[in-house]
């Protein structure tokens, strides 16, 4: 197999400057002998990822970026100015129309996961239920390379009491009440 690398993480991405770990990690990749790069489009870690990939292109035009969508709709053009997201990089659909829309990203990251041999995620494993997580294991199971990119000090509660965590959240989201 050719090597290979997948990211998968949270849809949302709310603390920690995960960029440069990001470019770090795929310059490594790089260096090891990865050329291929895969990722979807529904979340943060994902926009990151392509973002990084992209980037790591102007230095390494031989790289492969690929972008699995789960449906059509990612791309479609509503009018002939509207801008095509993913016109610079492959892009891949597999054959999960039979599958409920809720398990459709669930197969898609298992069928990225089964081509490759390193998983790059952005996980907390302490979150749950947690998709990106079950991938995460599923990556782990089979025998994969996983360069986990959560660092718990990324939560701005990191070493807080129980007592100090929930007056943070209680303040934070009290000024979004009042805002």
């Amino acid at each position: 197999m050719e090597h290979k690398t997948a990211f998968i993480g949270h849809r949302k991405v709310y603390f920690g400057k995960i960029e440069e770990r990001l470019k770090t990690v795929i310059e490594q990749q790089i260096a090891d002998g990865c050329k291929s790069f895969t990722m979807g489009t529904h979340g943060e870690f994902d926009k990151m990822a392509l973002s990084a990939c992209r980037s790591a292109c102007c230095n390494h035009p031989e790289i492969n970026i690929e972008v699995v969508l789960t449906s059509y709709h990612t791309v479609e053009k509503k009018n002939e100015f509207d801008y095509v997201p993913y016109q610079d990089v492959e892009t891949t659909m597999y054959d999960i129309e039979d599958e409920h829309f809720k398990n459709q990203i669930i197969v898609s990251n298992r069928k990225m996961i089964d081509q490759c041999d390193t998983l790059i995620c952005y996980v907390n494993k302490k979150q749950s239920p947690s998709g990106a997580k079950m991938a995460m294991n599923y990556a782990k199971r089979k025998g994969l390379k996983i360069i986990n990119l959560f660092r718990e000090e990324d939560d701005p509660t990191f070493g807080m009491t129980k007592e100090e965590r929930i007056k943070y959240w209680d303040e934070l989201f009290a000024k979004y009440r009042n805002s």
